[in-house]
Formats: C-alpha cells, sequence, structure tokens
C-alpha cells in the first residue's frame, strides 16, 4: 500500500506511463459536459432567459459556460498537435537520459510540487462546487436559476438525479482536463526551467572543477604549460556538452511555444469574458468561479515567468565563468553561448504577449476596466 502512494510523492517519475482510465474517464465525462456546459449553457442565456427577464443569472451562466470552453479547446490544441507533442516528450525524454544528474532531480521536485499543488487547487475547487448543493437541505443543483435543456420541471425525480449528474460530469471534465493539461504545460517549461539553472551552476565552477581536478585539494594561482592545457582541454569538454544541452533545451522549449502559443491565446481571451461576466453577475454569486479562471491565469504568466528568470540567472552565469583565466578557444565558445542567450526563453499568449507577472497585471487591469465599463453602461 505504502509503495502505491509513493508514487505521488516529489521523486517519483513516470513520464512515461499514460493509463488507460485516464482516456476513458474522459470519453465518459465529455457527454455530461456538452451537455450541460454547451447545449443547456447557450439555451438557458439565449432562449430561457430572455424570456425570464433574468439577467444576473444569465451572466452567471454565461461565465460558466465561457470558463468551461476552456477545457475543451485546451483539449482540441492537444489533438491538433499530438504528434508534435509526442515528438517534444520524445526529445524532453532522450535529454533526461543523457543529462540527469543529482542537482537536476531536486530542481525537478521543485517543478513536480509546483504541478501538483496546481492540480489540486483546481480538483479542490470543483470538488467544492459540486459539493456546495450536497451540504444544503432539500434539493439544489451546483447553480440554483440553471435549467438544463429538457429537463423541466428540474427539481423532481428523475430530471434532478439527472442534472445533479450531468453538472457533475460537466464539473470534472472541465476541472481534470485544464488541470492536467496546464500541469503537463508546468513541467515540460519547468523542465527546461530546471535545466537552465543545474548548466548555469556548472558554467559558474567550470573553473574552479578543472583546477581541483588538476590540483587535488591543493590551491594553487600559478601552472606550467602542460596544467593550463590540461586544465583549457577539461573545460573545452565540459563547454561542448553545457552547448549541446543549452541549445537542445532552446529547440525544445521554441517548439513547445510554437504548440502551446495558440491554446494560450484562446485561453486568455476565455478567462477575460468569463472574468468580466463574473464580476458582473457578482461576487457573492460566483465567488467558487472566480478562484477556477484566476488560478489558470496567474499559473501560466509565473510559469513563464519562472522560464524567463531562470535564462537570466544562466545569462548572467556566463558573465560569472571566469571566462578571462580561459584560451582563446574556450573563450569564443563562451562568446557562442552568451549570443545564444540574448533572447530569453519565453512562453507566449498567440505571439502577442510574453507570459510573465507584467502580463498578468495587465490582463488583471484589462478584466478591471472592462468590467467598470459595462457595470456603468448597465446601470445607466
Amino acid at each position: 500500500m505504502f509503495r502505491k502512494l509513493r508514487k505521488f510523492g516529489l521523486g517519483y517519475c513516470d513520464f512515461q506511463r499514460f493509463p488507460l482510465i485516464s482516456f476513458v474517464v474522459t470519453i465518459l465525462i465529455s457527454v455530461g459536459y456538452f451537455y450541460t456546459y454547451l447545449i443547456s449553457a447557450v439555451w438557458y442565456v439565449f432562449w430561457r432567459c430572455q424570456e425570464t427577464g433574468d439577467k444576473i443569472s444569465a451572466l452567471i451562466v454565461f461565465s460558466l459556460g465561457v470558463a468551461s470552453e476552456i477545457s475543451a479547446f485546451k483539449l482540441l490544441f492537444m489533438y491538433i498537435y499530438s504528434d508534435s507533442i509526442r515528438n517534444i516528450v520524445e526529445g524532453y525524454l532522450n535529454l533526461d537520459a543523457k543529462t540527469r544528474t543529482e542537482s537536476l532531480d531536486s530542481k525537478l521536485k521543485i517543478i513536480k510540487k509546483r504541478a501538483t499543488i496546481y492540480w489540486c487547487l483546481i480538483i479542490s475547487n470543483g470538488v467544492m462546487y459540486a459539493s456546495k448543493p450536497l451540504l444544503l437541505p432539500g434539493r439544489h443543483l451546483m447553480e440554483e436559476n440553471f435549467d438544463l435543456f429538457g429537463l423541466d420541471p428540474i427539481l423532481e425525480s428523475p430530471n434532478y438525479e439527472i442534472a445533479f449528474t450531468s453538472c457533475a460530469l460537466g464539473i470534472f471534465y472541465t476541472c481534470y482536463l485544464a488541470s492536467s493539461i496546464s500541469a503537463f504545460l508546468i513541467v515540460i517549461a519547468g523542465y527546461t526551467e530546471s535545466q537552465l539553472i543545474v548548466l548555469s551552476e556548472e558554467i559558474k565552477n567550470l573553473w574552479d572543477d578543472a583546477k581541483e581536478q588538476i590540483n587535488g585539494n591543493e590551491d594553487s594561482t600559478s601552472y606550467t604549460e602542460d596544467e593550463t592545457k590540461r586544465l583549457n582541454n577539461i573545460i573545452n569538454d565540459r563547454l561542448k556538452n553545457i552547448i549541446i544541452t543549452h541549445k537542445t533545451n532552446i529547440d525544445l522549449m521554441n517548439e513547445v511555444k510554437r504548440v502551446f502559443s495558440g491554446s494560450i491565446l484562446v485561453e486568455f481571451l476565455l478567462v477575460i469574458t468569463s472574468l468580466i461576466a463574473e464580476l458582473l453577475g457578482g461576487l457573492e454569486n460566483t465567488y467558487l468561479e472566480m478562484p477556477y479562471a484566476l488560478a489558470q491565469l496567474t499559473m501560466d504568466c509565473i510559469t513563464g515567468q519562472k522560464l524567463i528568470d531562470a535564462c537570466d540567472v544562466f545569462n548572467r552565469a556566463i558573465y560569472d565563468s571566469k571566462w578571462e583565466n580561459f584560451d582563446s578557444k574556450n573563450a569564443k565558445m563562451v562568446l557562442l553561448m552568451l549570443q545564444n542567450s540574448q533572447k530569453p526563453l519565453s512562453l507566449s499568449a498567440g505571439g502577442m504577449t510574453t507570459l510573465s507577472f507584467v502580463c498578468l497585471m495587465s490582463i488583471l487591469r484589462m478584466i478591471y476596466s472592462g468590467y467598470t465599463t459595462l457595470r456603468s453602461t448597465i446601470n445607466e
């Protein structure tokens, strides 16, 4: 039992195995999702609420429907780029097989913790949202005024049981896919982030490590011509490995950026629309929906910012590598690394904006500006 539980620990890695149950569950809950948050949501917002005149309920259900589409679009992009994603995963696995060290392991545990916390946050949000009606006396649904298409009256059996099950499946679909696909992006982007940090530590210690191989524990400042040649040969071999690893990470991350750029752009547009609708619907009515959209927006920007920060660490480490002690051949290799690192790796939303803390603040300001504008228009 404890052996099975250990696979959820930070030191466990099973990147190559994708359980069949994941695909089976996805297919089963898709039916509940499309019926509840696509067909019924569209019918309720554009037909039922037009008859009843309940604008608040329309805004709430509209925000739910838009936010739930994030998962559907993420899955669609994963399907469209499935071959590219397989190549990316294979590339990272091959790189990992050649470069795995204890230092890299410790950094990857941090990435796994980050992805796990995010996944648990999104799933917990879905569990709380689905469990809310069970804690209230009588029959309740997740949204009191959300009537599902073809289930009227909705609080009578068997309509109520069908509606509750369908809503629960839709919530699971929305949260499970969004959290899992985003966690995948966190892991692969975090792997490059970890590689850059490990390479930075190696570059900074190049000269000292080479000296230690030549002198042992002795601290010497002068070397014979033969010792100097040996020092530079050691450094040359390690510089070649660093350049190859760095170039591989650049190629893989550029491919990740190409594949996920469109998905992130669509996600951001949906998140912005959903959050504005949620604010218009009232925080007292959407307090459990808000964390879902905000968490995805925030985590994407954190992932992008961490990657930019790792590139900055790598760039500064090159300057701190004591390259002035190298011979001309090794100095030229350092210059090549400097040129390769001048443009930091990043994630973007459709090439329109780079994911970072600056991007996060800009989007939050945009959401608030859109909300205040629409609120004043509605009040008038």
